[in-house]
């Protein structure tokens, strides 16, 4: 009697529990159902992106540059090392780094003591020199009127004309020292032999400097140029005339070159060939930036899109692009890489700045293709564009 009052109690429990579990499951999927259902209706209200117009551009046939990558640094096409052209104490030094300079101005001067005493030692010289001429005139008038009168022999007048010739001579010499005194002290005034801003102060007032010692640098900054170096193999195609886009450091704007010299010979050692580009609008530039950009060797058209819009998260390239409202990923294969000039108004650039673009294969001529600064979108977003601003 009592053992299966036992079992009878045990299925009592056992279906209790039972019962409990059966609830505990029940509640737990209600629950699983209600976050789906929350996720699925946030997912669907989170789905749509919006979009402004300058998020999207379209792809276009461009006419590309293309070319060689190109780098160097700046350099003034006119500069100049104002030397000493005599030696002594350097005076009037006054001019530093940054100061302007003309043409012609003088720069500092060397002391004249010595080469003031030099010319006028030159110019006596001279002036006795031509005293003795006279003396050898008169006794050479006096001889020939004595040879015509029968009185010497024609030895005497001779000897006479021989010794005027030689003071003659000598006045010669001693007047081209008088021109060298005089341009010797011509040469104790610096002064310098272009326009421009003085880059280096190399010696200091007080100073006594020895011939060719070099005293200041200038150099005209209003013309600069880069010399850069391009393999021979690539210089075959390299033209006086043709164009580049050069960024230089510590300026976000473009600058327009142009080669104007080309080297006829390699660089020893790297077989390199010094190509020289014109920088136009060279204002606040200055020498020894760096610079680099691309030498257009040659066009050619083709479907572009920006280079940033080409994404490479996936195995293969691809560009996110928009099919009605719908986000699309479309794979590209990509082709040349050139610069092109943007005034675009919807390329979210500044008019008249260059973009880097890409030739792409995949997609059709204006497709709408999204900017890469948006960053990688899920496919199939919907999307709608905000509305402009009244």
């Amino acid at each position: 009697m009592k053992r299966w009052i036992k079992w009878i109690i045990a299925l009592v429990v056992v279906a209790a529990v039972g019962v409990s579990v059966m609830r505990a499951l029940q509640a737990r999927k209600a629950q699983q159902e209600t976050v789906a259902a929350a996720t699925a209706a946030n997912a669907k209200a989170q789905s749509v992106v919006e979009l402004a117009v300058t998020d999207v551009v379209k792809a276009q046939v461009k006419e590309l540059s293309l070319g060689l990558p190109i780098s160097g640094s700046l350099k003034a096409a006119n500069s100049a090392f104002i030397k000493a052209r005599v030696a002594g104490e350097l005076q009037g030094l006054t001019v530093r780094e940054g100061d302007s300079v003309k043409a012609g101005q003088v720069i500092a001067r060397i002391d004249v003591t010595e080469y003031a005493a030099r010319q006028q030692q030159a110019q006596d010289q001279a002036d006795a020199a031509k005293a003795q001429i006279a003396i050898a005139q008169r006794q050479f008038d006096n001889n020939k009127a004595l040879v015509d009168q029968g009185f010497i022999s024609k030895t005497a007048l001779d000897t006479s004309l021989a010794t005027l010739n030689s003071a003659q001579a000598t006045h010669r010499a001693a007047l081209s020292n008088v021109d060298i005194a005089k341009k010797t002290m011509l040469d104790t005034v610096l002064r310098s032999p272009i326009s421009g801003t003085v880059s280096q102060r190399l010696a200091q007032p007080g100073e006594r400097v020895g011939i060719d010692t070099r005293v200041i640098e200038v150099i005209d900054t209003n013309r600069m140029e880069l010399e850069a170096n391009i393999s021979a193999a690539d210089a075959l195609s390299v033209k006086v005339g043709q164009t580049a886009m050069l960024t230089i450091e510590g300026s976000t704007a473009p600058v327009s070159s142009q080669v104007v010299r080309i080297n006829p010979n390699t660089q020893t050692g790297s077989r390199n060939v010094l190509v020289y580009f014109s920088i136009a609008n060279a204002t606040n530039l200055r020498q020894g930036l760096f610079a680099q950009g691309n030498l257009g060797t040659a066009k050619v058209s083709a479907l572009t899109v920006p280079l940033s819009a080409v994404r490479n998260d996936k195995p293969t390239p691809y560009v996110q692009v928009l099919e009605g409202n719908v986000i699309k990923h479309v794979a590209v294969e990509m082709a040349q890489r050139g610069e092109v000039v943007n005034t675009a108004a919807n390329s979210g650039n500044a008019g008249g700045r260059t973009e880097t673009v890409v030739a792409v294969k995949g997609i059709a001529e204006n497709t709408q293709v999204l900017v890469g600064s948006l960053g990688a979108l899920r496919e199939g977003t919907v999307t709608k564009f905000t509305a402009a601003a009244k």
